[in-house]
């Protein structure tokens, strides 16, 4: 079986499927909201504690520093490609535009941990010091769209739109947002730990991880169809520009990559990531900053098309153009 057949017949993309099929029928399906919140808990700590307890025993790699520099460069930039075909093709304003921008060069935390399992499966994962290059690559964007919509706003425009730039709570909502702050913690553990306490715990980060995946990616899929069936203001041009902005971050990345010689299963992690769009940290903070941009409309983009597009279709496509072109 090939590569992609494996990681779309894997179970936790079928999970995937069941849940948005659930949704789809209208099933009464839920995984409650507690629960839910704890699987992603459980995987950001499990990711994170793996990723450094992988750097602890492996040493530092210098290309861990450049591919961090990478990652921040196509973070900021990437928003910056995204902003004037969501404004000329989308037909968007400059508010949506910009929102919707920072949600394409930010990074999902969850299509990330859900690569890392398919590549896990299938040879030997990334390096762990990718978890590193995640968390780097959340913010940049956020800053970037702030930027776009701002600075072509006029004054009055920028007083009322982009209330909470210049706001603590805006970079607080930014800089210490969970999942990032979470990350981070958890790999400094298992960087730090000795190695006879984080034995005790690998059990439980470890044994149960794959099992922890699968439900929550159906409860991701039954939020994802939801979304989707509840959007009010995605047109189909929209939509096109959901599918085409992250296969667009991933050639980039995929070039990238190839210019930083990373090995193909790291390479393949770095082009997720690039592909990927954000549906956590960047809302949050777009509430705050941009109150005037359509939620419902970049959360359809990003959680309800991009976010099971990539994880159907993304992830396989990625891994394999990684490894025949590393």
């Amino acid at each position: 079986m090939g590569h992609a057949a494996s990681t779309l017949l894997s179970p936790v993309i079928l999970f995937f499927l069941l849940g948005a099929v659930a949704a789809f029928l209208r099933s009464d399906l839920e995984v409650p909201e507690p629960v839910a919140k704890g699987l992603s808990l459980y995987l950001m700590a499990s990711i994170g504690l793996r990723g450094g307890m992988e750097v602890a025993h492996v040493g530092f790699d210098p290309r861990m520093l450049s591919t961090a520099l990478a990652g921040l460069g196509l973070s900021f930039g990437l928003p910056f490609l995204g902003y004037p075909l969501l404004r000329r093709l989308g037909k968007l304003d400059p508010v949506d535009a910009g929102a919707i921008a920072a949600h394409y060069g930010s990074v999902s935390v969850v299509t990330f941990v859900t690569g890392v399992a398919a590549l896990e499966a299938d040879g030997s994962g990334p390096a762990g010091w990718m978890v590193a290059v995640l968390a780097l690559m959340e913010t940049p964007a956020i800053v970037s769209g702030l930027l776009l919509a701002r600075g072509t706003l006029g004054n009055l425009g920028r007083a009322r739109n982009v209330e909470g730039f210049g706001d603590h709570s805006v970079w607080r909502e930014v800089l210490l947002n969970g999942p990032v702050v979470l990350l981070v913690g958890s790999f400094a553990v298992g960087l730090l730990a000795p190695e006879e306490g984080l034995r005790q715990v690998t059990p439980l980060f470890s044994d149960l991880f794959r099992g922890a995946l699968c439900l929550f990616l159906l409860s991701m899929g039954l939020l994802a169809a939801r979304r989707l069936r509840e959007a009010r203001n995605l047109r189909p041009v929209h939509a096109a520009l959901a599918i085409a902005l992250p296969l667009l971050n991933a050639a980039i990345g995929l070039a990238a990559a190839r210019l930083l010689g990373l090995e193909p299963d790291t390479a393949a992690a770095f082009v997720i990531l690039c592909a990927s769009a954000s549906y956590i940290a960047v809302p949050a903070a777009m509430q705050l900053a941009l109150p005037r941009a359509d939620a419902g409309l970049y959360l359809a983009m990003s959680l309800a098309i991009t976010f099971p597009f990539n994880i159907l279709v993304g992830i396989p496509l990625y891994a394999g153009l990684a490894h025949r072109l590393s």
